[in-house]
Parts: structure tokens; C-alpha cells; sequence
């Protein structure tokens, strides 16, 4: 993690964003692509240009159906901005702590906020599963429209991806609290867009 900046500026890779300040903030994910010129290969940053990028360069299925692409960026907004935000009192301390001894060493600077135990952190989670449920109380206005999972209708778009790598990071950091929880609930629908969207996640 500590190594993720100079690297990407080392290869010329723009920034993913700004930071509060101002300052460039370098992140992964990053592809290059050297199909149009191998000796200068295009350079995308941020998970949501990169989409839109891979979309207009190699078009298959579509993720942005016709017509979808602004909502859809307003979607994965509210789920980075609003949805995750209950979310990151618990998990980003769990996170640190599955880090790498030196990368763990690299925030130290700024420590992150100890783990949650006891009442705190039950009430943490109450507040996580009211956005759940919003959540799920809009998506369910597509009963009757489509299969009742994805955000769509019946086929996977870039907001079923959204919402489900929230849910692949709650599985990895917290599957025997957090995801135990979560895939119960409203029914299950989240457990079941998990598996709609399996086929599509990187196994290491």
C-alpha cells in the first residue's frame, strides 16, 4: 500500500481522485491498455472509469444498459457515500489488521480507529442494517419487473458489481460476524446477488 503512489507514478498512471485537501490520491485498481499504442498504452484510474472505459473499448454484454449510465453513476455514489459509510467504523480497524506487518506499520502515522466490541458494536451494526433495508425496500419496487435480485430487472449491471464488492469485503473481513448477519437478511437477497455475481470474482 505504501508503495502504491510512487509506483503509479513511476508508470505515469493519473491519479483516482483528489483527497480533501486537494492532493491527488493514487488507488488501485489501474489497467493499461496497449491495443491502440503498445509503446504508450492508455492509463485509467478509478474503478468507475475504468468501467466505462473497458464498456466502450470492448463491448460485450452491456453493464451500462441504454440510457442507464447517469443513473447508475448516481447509484454507485450513494452505495460508496451512504450505503458503505455504517460500515467502515467496523470493518476498516478489521482490515488493518489482515494487512502485511510493514503495511500495517505505514498508517501507524495515522492509526485507524480501534475495533468495535460490545454494545458499540452492535449498535454499529443496527445502523448498517437500516441502509440494508432502504436499500432493499427500493430495490424491491422491481418485483413484478424482473427476477427480484439485481438492481435491473434480470441481468447484472454495474450496481449489482457495486453492491456486491461491499459485500465481498464484509465476506473476507468479517464472515463469521458480519456476513453471517448480512446474508440472512431481507430474506436473503443479498446472499442470493452474492451468487448471481460469483461467477464474476477473482478467486486467489
Amino acid at each position: 500500500m505504501q508503495d502504491v503512489e510512487s509506483t503509479l507514478r513511476g508508470i505515469d498512471a493519473p491519479p483516482s481522485g483528489t483527497g480533501p485537501t486537494g492532493k491527488p490520491v493514487y488507488s488501485l485498481p489501474v489497467i493499461a491498455d496497449p491495443t491502440r499504442n503498445p509503446r504508450a498504452p492508455k492509463m485509467i484510474s478509478n474503478p468507475n472509469l475504468i468501467a466505462e472505459y473497458l464498456e466502450s473499448e470492448y463491448p460485450a454484454r452491456a453493464v451500462f444498459p441504454d440510457g442507464s449510465r447517469a443513473l447508475q453513476t448516481l447509484f454507485v455514489h450513494y452505495i460508496q457515500d451512504s450505503f458503505a459509510r455504517p460500515l467502515l467504523p467496523i470493518l476498516v480497524p478489521l482490515s488493518h489488521q489482515q494487512l502485511p506487518e510493514r503495511t500495517q506499520a505505514h498508517f501507524r502515522v495515522n492509526p485507524p480507529t480501534p475495533a468495535l466490541v460490545g454494545p458499540q458494536r452492535e449498535q454499529a451494526w443496527r445502523a448498517v442494517k437500516d441502509q440494508f433495508d432502504f436499500l432493499a425496500a427500493i430495490l424491491d419496487k422491481n418485483i413484478g419487473d424482473g427476477d427480484g435480485v439485481v438492481a435491473m430487472g434480470s441481468e447484472l449491471s454495474y450496481a449489482d458489481f457495486a453492491i456486491c464488492s461491499v459485500l465481498i469485503w464484509i465476506e473476507r473481513m468479517a464472515a463469521h460476524d458480519g456476513w453471517a448477519r448480512i446474508r440472512t437478511w431481507n430474506g436473503g437477497r443479498w446472499y442470493r446477488l452474492w451468487e448471481r455475481c460469483k461467477e464474476y470474482m477473482d478467486e486467489f
